[in-house]
C-alpha cells in the first residue's frame, strides 16, 4: 500500500512537472500570445458593436439596466424612510389626542369666553357682585385655556380682569 502511495503521489508530481512545462511554453510562444490578444480585442469590438446595434434599436444594455436597478433601489429605500416618518407622524398625532377632546376644550373656552363677555356687558350698578363673578370668571378662564396649552393667552384674559378688578375699586371709593 506504501508503494502506491508512492507511485501514486511520483506520477502526480511528474504530471503536474509536465503540465507547467507544456503551458510555460505555449504562454510564453508569441503566436499564442498574439492569439489571446487578438481574441480579446475581438471579443470588445463584438461588445461594443452589440451595444451601438441595440441602442440603434432603441434598447437598453446590461449597463442601462444596473443603472435602472439602481436607482430603483435607491427610490424604495427613500419612499421607505417616508413611510417610517409618516408612521412616526400619525404616531404623534395619536398621543396628542383624538380631535373630539380638542373640540371639547375649545368648547368650554368659548364658553368661559362668553361668560366674561356677558359679566363684562353688564351695567356698571350691581359692582359687589360684579367684581366678583368677574374675579371668579377670569381664574376659570385662565386655568382652562392654561390647560389647553395657550399660557400666552390666560395672561391677556388675567389683565383685562385686573383692571375692570381695579376700575370697579375706584368707583366703589
Amino acid at each position: 500500500m506504501s508503494e502506491d502511495k508512492g507511485l501514486r503521489g511520483r506520477v502526480t508530481r511528474q504530471s503536474e512537472e509536465a503540465i507547467g512545462k507544456v503551458t510555460q511554453g505555449v504562454l510564453g510562444n508569441p503566436v499564442v500570445t498574439r492569439a489571446v490578444s487578438a481574441g480579446f480585442a475581438t471579443k470588445e469590438r463584438a461588445t461594443r458593436a452589440q451595444e451601438l446595434a441595440m441602442s440603434a434599436l432603441n434598447l437598453p444594455s446590461a449597463g442601462d439596466l444596473e443603472r435602472l436597478t439602481r436607482r430603483l433601489r435607491s427610490v424604495s429605500q427613500r419612499l421607505e424612510s417616508i413611510e417610517d416618518a409618516l408612521d412616526r407622524v400619525e404616531q404623534r398625532i395619536d398621543k396628542l389626542g383624538s380631535s373630539s377632546a380638542l373640540d371639547k376644550r375649545l368648547a368650554a373656552i368659548e364658553a368661559l369666553l362668553a361668560r366674561l363677555e356677558a359679566s363684562l356687558a353688564e351695567p356698571a350698578g350691581d359692582e359687589e357682585s360684579s367684581g366678583v363673578e368677574e374675579s371668579s370668571g377670569v381664574e376659570e378662564a385662565a386655568g382652562v385655556v392654561e390647560s389647553a396649552g395657550v399660557v400666552e393667552s390666560a395672561g391677556v384674559v388675567e389683565s383685562a380682569g385686573d383692571e375692570e378688578a381695579a376700575g370697579n375699586e375706584v368707583a366703589q371709593g
